[in-house]
C-alpha cells in the first residue's frame, strides 16, 4: 500500500484520506440505521406472529447484499500503482 501512494503530493494524500473516512463514516452509519430498521421489522414480527413466519429474514438478506457491497467498497484499497496506470494506459493508447 506504502508503493500506491508514494507519488502522491501531501495534499493530494490528505484528500484522498479525507474521502476514504468520509465512505467509511458512511459505512458505518449505514450498518446502524439497517440494524435499527430491522431490529424494528423484528419487533412487528415478534408482536403481531410471533410462531409464524419468520419473514423478515427476507428483507434483512436482501439489505445485507447492499451493506456486504458497501462495506467491501468502504474499506479496500483505493489507490492505483504507477505501473498499473502505466499498463491501463498502455492498453488505452491507439495501435
Amino acid at each position: 500500500m506504502k508503493d500506491d501512494v508514494a507519488g502522491l503530493d501531501e495534499a493530494e494524500l490528505r484528500k484522498q484520506a479525507v474521502w476514504r473516512l468520509r465512505k467509511q463514516r458512511g459505512f458505518r452509519t449505514h450498518v446502524l440505521v439497517y440494524l435499527l430498521t430491522n431490529g424494528f421489522i423484528v419487533l412487528i414480527w415478534a408482536l403481531t406472529d410471533l410462531h409464524g413466519f419468520f419473514w423478515p429474514v427476507w428483507p434483512m438478506a436482501f439489505w445485507a447484499i447492499f451493506l456486504i457491497t458497501n462495506g467491501v467498497n468502504s474499506f479496500r484499497p483505493q489507490n492505483f500503482s504507477e505501473a498499473e496506470i502505466r499498463k491501463q494506459m498502455d492498453r488505452m493508447a491507439p495501435s
